[in-house]
């Protein structure tokens, strides 16, 4: 027997097992079978969730935390290499949302006895990990292909590539395992890649190729965990107010050219962090239960067409 059949007589997904039952009839007509809970109550409750790149004041990661948070996780790991903040962010969580463990957590993605370890304090402490937002990246070299050094162009990918693998890596074998806090397997496994990963002229030559690998991976894994009930997708945020950017919006703040930011997609702005913790937050809640393998776009609509100037189309 091949390993993919073993792993799924190991591992079948709650659905598999059970199937989605009937929920009775009204009026002689079948009642709407669900799998998530209702959308007005709380999205994440007594989940288990990692988020990694949560440093930044501005960033994804500590919105992302924030939403998890507000929805009832159980537990919230924020975890970084850059530590200066995370203390601040747990006091802050915990002032907000007191009934959530908050564990702030030194890690450099980029190594997988540090990753490993991350993991495997929640799997010891909780008996499960019901979400992986492997969100942790750098901007690479913001310049042209030649200007690029094998030596710069391996950090990016250790950082934005190797890094996100092996999160996906161990989150996908912790979220495969079955506990006593967790009858059968499945979780939500989260990336953050680009629009730069989907079209090019969206970011240098190392940091594109590093968030197509992102998407690649959500793809292939996707179906590597097929029956687990483990989901595997990949976020492809467009021009977000975040620390990676905040150079960017600077400069234009100083120029009083700020409106100009996001001007070639059709919402003609950009974005702040929390637009896009929410969409994290919804691939990370069994609301998202069908979305598997997918790369969603969060940037305004620019991926959706070919780049134009406003006023000059026609």
């Amino acid at each position: 027997m091949t390993a993919v059949p073993k792993r799924r007589l190991a591992a079948l997904s709650e659905q598999l097992v059970k199937g989605i039952p009937s929920e009775g009839e009204f009026e002689t007509i079948p009642k709407i079978r669900h799998v998530a809970g209702p959308s007005a109550a709380q999205r994440a409750q007594g989940k288990v969730v990692i988020v990694t790149g949560a440093n930044s004041p501005i960033g994804i990661g500590r919105a992302s935390a924030h939403q998890f948070a507000e929805n009832g996780a159980l537990a919230v790991y924020i975890c970084d290499y850059d530590d200066s903040h995370l203390e601040r962010h747990k006091r802050e969580l915990a002032s907000l949302y007191p009934d959530v463990k908050v564990h702030p957590m030194k890690v450099d993605v980029g190594d997988e006895a540090q990753v490993k370890a991350v993991i495997d304090d929640a799997m010891s402490r909780y008996g499960r990990l019901d979400v992986m937002f492997a969100n942790a990246g750098i901007v690479g070299v913001p310049n042209t292909f030649e200007h690029i050094t094998p030596e710069a162009y391996m950090n990016t990918m250790r950082v934005n590539g190797l890094g996100v693998f092996l999160c996906f890596k161990h989150a996908a074998i912790a979220m495969r395992k079955t506990t006593p806090q967790k009858e059968f397997p499945g979780g939500s496994i989260i990336g953050t890649a680009s629009v730069a990963g989907l079209r090019s002229n969206a970011g240098g030559t190392d940091y594109s190729a590093s968030k197509a690998a992102v998407v690649s991976m959500a793809q292939t894994m996707s179906y590597q965990l097929s029956g687990t009930g483990v989901r595997v997708n990949a976020i492809c945020p467009g021009v977000i107010e975040t620390g990676m950017t905040k150079p960017m919006y600077d400069n234009a703040r100083t120029r009083g050219t700020e409106r100009k930011i996001g001007q070639l997609n059709p919402l003609q702005r950009g974005a702040v962090a929390d637009e896009v913790a929410r969409v994290a937050l919804f691939l990370g809640s069994d609301e998202s239960s069908y979305v598997n393998g997918q790369a969603w776009a969060v940037c305004g609509g620019l991926s959706a067409g070919h780049p134009f100037v406003p006023g000059k189309l026609g």
